[in-house]
């Protein structure tokens, strides 16, 4: 095992990435990138990071703001309760910890919104605590260098990776141990095609050895998608648009949208121009077009929406539970990355 990491270590200290968050000791800082990165790819999430700390230089700034400029600041990453739940968290660190970040693991973990790994990679990067941060790409490095085959969505197998990845910081500096694992997975032993003939620990490696480098990590589930049909108004009485917010426990709560149907499956053209609109009140209408298809991915939903853009007088009388807004102020709304997409299609914000 030491030399496992050993030559890990030697292999990080040559490759690694120049990426900001690996300038800092600061625990905010750091905590900020756990959270972009979950879900993220770097090349993306590098720039909301830097907008982010620009933006809320302090977890007092994060904490004080209006959850309306924090789902702005992320839109387009999704996940949206990762948003929310970061700006929850800065409110009790201000609160119960006095604007100063917990330095325990115990009381990290206790922050909403961060499970083990991200409360062990805050703890032993910027506290240098001795604590495994166990993402996949650490998955995949343990499971193919020490041949283990029980599934990595299994309790048995989180605790199995866990005991090993325990036992392998032990001794380690543990920031820089846990950072290396990472890099190593993410540049290195990459879940396809590795490059495997100019790998340092390849000599030692069960899956490369045996030929299992395609069935390492196993996994037992497979998620089963969720497929969804919804159909946006654009109701444009040439000045102004209407919005509206989702506050139900569902995706993308409380960002903006525009008015939305949603149907159990997929809606003909004819169809939608037939539908009699319920948010405008009876009111005189002219269908202008409807979109072709988007389909949007989430991880576990696949939606196919429609945009139905529809021309009203400015006189007409909406559903009071929409919001007119000016076509020119869009841009300043939290919006889905979907609906973000049809509004670049036609020219808002």
């Amino acid at each position: 095992m030491y030399s496992f990491s050993n030559k890990i270590h030697k292999w990080y200290e040559q490759n690694k990435r120049d990426l900001p968050w690996r300038n800092t000791k600061n625990p905010y800082f750091i905590w900020i990138s756990e959270i972009i990165l979950q879900q993220t790819r770097i090349a993306q999430g590098t720039n909301y990071y830097l907008r982010f700390i620009k933006n809320f230089p302090t977890v007092s700034d994060l904490a004080n703001a209006h959850e309306d400029e924090v789902l702005k600041l992320w839109q387009g990453l999704g996940y949206y309760s990762r948003a929310r739940n970061l700006h929850a968290a800065a409110k009790t660190i201000v609160s119960l910890y006095k604007s100063q970040f917990p330095d325990t693991y115990n009381n990290i973990l206790g922050l909403k919104g961060i499970g083990p790994y991200t409360a062990a990679a805050v703890a032993s990067i910027a506290f240098n605590l001795p604590y495994p941060a166990v993402d996949g790409n650490i998955y995949r490095v343990l499971s193919r260098y020490f041949g283990i085959d029980t599934p990595i969505d299994s309790s048995e197998g989180k605790k199995q990776f866990q005991e090993l990845a325990e036992e392998l910081i032990l001794n380690q500096p543990p920031g820089m141990h846990n950072q290396a694992l990472m890099e190593f997975g993410a540049l290195q032993c990459t879940p396809k095609s590795p490059d495997c003939n100019f790998c340092p620990i390849s000599e030692g490696c069960y899956a490369f050895l045996n030929n299992k480098i395609e069935q390492l990590p196993a996994k037992s589930k497979k998620t089963k998608q969720r497929v969804r049909f919804f159909y946006y108004y654009l109701i444009d009485d040439g000045i102004h648009i209407y919005i509206n917010r989702r506050t139900t426990n569902d995706i993308w709560k409380n960002l903006y949208e525009l008015p939305l149907l949603e149907q159990e499956k997929e809606a003909e053209d004819k169809e939608l121009i037939q539908k009699t609109i319920p948010f405008i009140n009876g009111i005189p209408y002219n269908i202008k077009l409807i979109s072709a298809a988007k389909k949007h991915i989430l991880s576990h939903q696949t939606i196919y929406s429609k945009l139905i853009h529809v021309e009203v007088n400015s006189d007409i009388n909406i559903s009071r539970q929409l919001i007119r807004v000016n076509k020119k102020d869009i841009s300043k709304f939290a919006v889905p990355r979907l609906v973000e997409q049809f509004f670049e299609d036609f020219n808002l914000g």
